[in-house]
C-alpha cells in the first residue's frame, strides 16, 4: 500500500542513520530506553495516525467545528480519535514520567507530531495547545496550582489554550487592554476580549484552562506591565474539583479558509459576570512566561508544516505514478506510442524532486532541532548544553518561518502535479493547501520570525552562537570533501556558506546602524537565505551518510541513490538561486521603506 503521510524509510534514515538517536540511550536520562523501543514507539504513532486520525480528515473538514450559545462542538469523528490519543498518553510524549509523561526524547515527539499533523492538522491543534498550557503550569505554577491543574491537563481530561491576541492589539501584545483586579482572597477578576484563540472551547474535554495575558490594575503600559493568569472555563477548587461556570464566554468561532474542524474563537472574559483567574508566576513577568509556550508552539507549528508538506508530496507522487496523460517527449511523434504516466514528463519530475528536496530537508532540520533539545538535557558539560540551546534558539525562527513557507509551496506544487483535479475537493491536496496556509501566520507571522532572527537571534552572545552554528556546517563540509561522491557538493555548499557569512555580517551591521529600516526590509529574504543554507547543509549531511551505502551496494540501494540525487538537485540546482537572493540583500536597496504611502497607489 502506498504511503500517504510520511516516508517510513526516510524517517528511519534521519533518526537512526543521520542523527543516530540511539546514542541518546547512553545518557542517564534515556538509559532505560533503546533503539528497539524507539522503533516500536514510531510504529504505534504511525498506526494511530494512519488508522484513526487520517479517516477523520475529510469528514472533519466538511462538518467543521460548530458554535451554539457559547459552546463549541467538534466533528463527531474526533471523539474516538481523542479517546485513543488520551489512552496512549500521546499528549506528553517527551515529558517526565513523574508528571505523567512518557519520558521519550523530544526528537520522537516531533517525528510523531509530523504524522499526526499529516493525518489531520486541525485535530493536532487541540492536543498541541493542551500540552503547551500544561507545560506553563509545570514550569511556572505553584505547588498548589500544579496539584489543581496539571494532572488533568496533561492527561487530556481538560484542554488548554494560549490567550494573547486582542481585536485592537493584534501582534502588538503590549497594547492589550485586558485587565486584572485583585480580590481579597488573592484571586483576580479578569475582564477583556481575546480573538483567534484556538481550541478555546470544545466538547472533547470537561474544562478548558486559559493562560491569559492581562494587565493588573495600576501596572505600567507596554509589555513590561503584563502578567499572566490561569483562567478556567469552570472554576477549579483547591482540591482539583470543578466548581461554577467562570464566565468565560465564547461569542463566535471564525469562518476560516482552512482548518475548519479547529475552533478558532473569540472569547469574552467577565462580560457576563465575574471571571476569576489565578496569577501564574510573578507579577509583570507574563511575557517571559508566555514565551516559554510560544517558543514550544513555534517549533510545533514548523513540524505541522513538515507534516502537511510530507502528505502533499506523497499524494502527488502516488498520483503521478498512476495518472496516464500524454506521451513521453521522445515518443511524442510516434502515432503508435502509448500514453505515459505523468511521472515520465520532465516538468512533473522537476516538481516532484523539488518537493522531495524540501520535505526531506525540512524533516532533517526539524528533527535535528528536536535532537538538539535532547542534547541540552543529556549533555554533561555546561559548554555543550549552551551550544545546543543556542542552536535551538537560533533555528526556532527558521523551523517556524522557513518550514511553513516551504510547506505552502510544496502543497501548491502538489496541486499543480494533479492539474485541474488538484483544485477540486475530490482529491485531498486542496484541503492540505487550505489548512497549511495558517501555519505561516499563527504563533507569529513569517515577518515576525524574520525580525526575531535578524534583531535578536543573529547577535546572541555577541554573535558567538551564530559562529558556532557555522562551525557545525563547516564540519559537515569538511567530511563531505573527504568523500569522492560528495566532494563537489561540499565545495559548492562551501561557496554558498562563505557568501552567507558575508551577507549575515552585512545585514546584521546594517540593522544596528542608520540603515536599520532597509535592513529589516530585507529580514524575510535573509531568513529564506538562511533556510536555504541550512537545507543545503542537511542534504550534504544526508549525502555523506548515503554515499558509503551506495558504494558498498547495500540493500535499499534505490533509497540511498535517491538521497544522492536529491542532494545534488538541491545544492546544484536550487541553491544557486540563493546567490541571487544574497546579492539582493547585500545591495540593501531601501525602495520598500523609502516609497511614500501615496505612491503605492489605490
Amino acid at each position: 500500500m502506498a504511503q500517504v503521510l510520511s516516508d517510513r524509510r526516510d524517517v528511519q534514515f534521519v533518526l537512526n542513520e543521520q542523527l543516530q538517536i540511539g546514542d541518546l540511550c547512553k545518557s542517564e536520562r534515556y538509559g532505560d530506553l533503546n533503539t528497539k523501543t524507539f522503533d516500536l514507539f514510531m510504529n504505534e504513532a504511525r498506526a494511530l495516525a494512519t488508522k484513526e486520525l487520517l479517516p477523520t480528515r475529510e469528514e472533519s473538514d466538511r462538518v467543521g467545528a460548530t458554535w451554539d450559545d457559547g459552546n463549541v462542538t467538534v466533528p463527531p469523528s474526533f471523539h474516538r480519535a481523542y479517546k485513543l490519543f488520551r489512552e496512549g498518553e500521546w499528549l506528553t510524549i517527551a515529558d517526565d514520567i513523574e508528571v505523567g509523561g512518557q519520558g521519550m526524547p523530544q526528537v520522537l515527539a516531533f517525528a510523531s507530531l509530523e504524522l499526526f499533523a499529516a493525518a489531520n492538522m486541525a485535530f493536532s491543534i487541540y492536543t498541541m495547545l493542551g500540552h503547551g498550557a500544561g507545560k506553563l503550569i509545570e514550569v511556572y505554577g505553584s505547588e498548589l496550582q500544579k496539584k489543581m491543574f496539571l494532572g488533568k491537563v496533561y492527561s487530556g481530561e481538560w484542554g488548554g489554550t494560549m490567550c494573547l491576541t486582542e481585536p485592537e492589539a493584534g501582534s502588538d501584545v503590549g497594547a492589550l487592554t485586558t485587565t486584572a483586579v485583585k480580590n481579597e482572597d488573592g484571586t483576580y477578576n479578569i475582564t477583556g476580549n481575546k480573538i483567534f484563540i484556538s481550541a478555546a472551547d470544545h466538547d472533547l474535554v470537561d474544562n478548558v484552562v486559559h493562560p491569559v495575558l492581562a494587565r493588573i490594575e495600576g501596572d505600567p503600559a507596554g509589555t513590561s506591565g503584563i502578567s499572566i493568569f490561569l483562567v478556567p472555563k469552570y472554576w477549579v477548587n483547591e482540591d482539583g474539583t470543578t466548581g461554577d461556570y467562570n464566565n468565560v464566554y465564547v461569542d463566535r468561532i471564525e469562518e476560516k479558509m482552512g482548518i475548519h474542524a479547529s475552533a478558532t474563537c473569540s472569547v469574552q472574559f467577565g462580560a457576563k459576570g465575574p471571571c476569576r483567574g489565578l496569577l501564574l508566576g510573578e507579577e509583570r513577568k507574563g511575557m517571559r512566561i508566555m514565551f516559554h509556550m510560544m517558543n514550544e508552539e513555534r517549533l510545533n507549528v514548523g513540524v505541522q508544516g513538515l507534516g502537511s508538506a510530507s502528505a502533499a508530496f506523497l499524494l502527488a507522487l502516488n498520483y503521478a505514478r498512476e495518472r496516464v496523460q500524454g506521451k513521453e517527449i521522445l515518443k511524442s511523434r510516434d502515432p503508435e506510442a502509448k500514453g505515459a504516466t505523468i511521472i515520465n514528463h520532465p516538468d512533473v519530475r522537476r516538481m516532484l524532486i523539488q518537493m522531495k528536496a524540501y520535505v526531506e530537508g525540512l524533516r532533517s532540520l526539524n528533527y535535528y532541532t528536536g535532537y538538539c533539545m535532547d542534547k541540552v538535557v543529556t549533555s554533561e558539560s555546561d559548554e555543550e548544553k549552551s551550544l545546543y540551546q543556542g542552536i535551538v534558539d537560533l533555528l526556532t525562527p527558521i523551523c517556524k518561518g522557513y518550514t511553513t513557507e516551504k510547506s505552502v509551496l510544496v502543497c501548491n506544487d502538489a496541486i499543480q502535479t494533479y492539474g485541474g483535479y488538484g483544485f477540486t475537493k475530490e482529491y485531498p491536496v486542496e484541503q492540505l493547501a487550505r489548512d497549511t496556509k495558517i501555519l505561516t501566520i499563527y504563533e507569529g507571522t513569517t515577518g515576525i520570525q524574520a525580525a526575531d532572527l535578524l534583531g535578536r537571534k543573529l547577535g546572541m552572545q555577541k554573535g558567538q552562537v551564530f559562529m558556532k552554528f557555522l562551525e557545525q556546517i563547516n564540519a559537515t563540509i569538511a567530511k563531505g570533501k573527504e568523500l569522492e561522491a560528495t566532494k563537489a557538493l561540499a565545495e559548492n555548499l562551501e561557496k554558498a556558506v562563505i557568501k552567507f557569512s558575508e551577507t549575515a555580517m552585512s545585514v546584521g551591521k546594517a540593522a544596528a546602524s542608520e540603515k536599520v529600516l532597509a535592513a529589516f526590509g530585507h529580514a524575510t529574504p535573509f531568513m529564506e537565505v538562511m533556510g536555504d543554507i541550512v537545507l543545503g547543509w542537511m542534504h550534504l549531511w544526508r549525502a555523506t551518510v548515503a554515499a558509503p551505502m551506495v558504494e558498498k551496494g547495500k540493500k535499499d540501494l534505490a533509497f540511498y541513490k535517491g538521497q544522492m540525487e536529491t542532494a545534488r538537485y538541491f545544492i546544484n540546482v536550487m541553491l544557486p538561486i540563493t546567490f541571487g537572493k544574497m546579492d539582493s540583500i547585500l545591495a540593501l536597496d531601501d525602495a520598500a521603506v523609502a516609497i511614500d504611502d501615496a505612491s503605492f497607489g489605490g
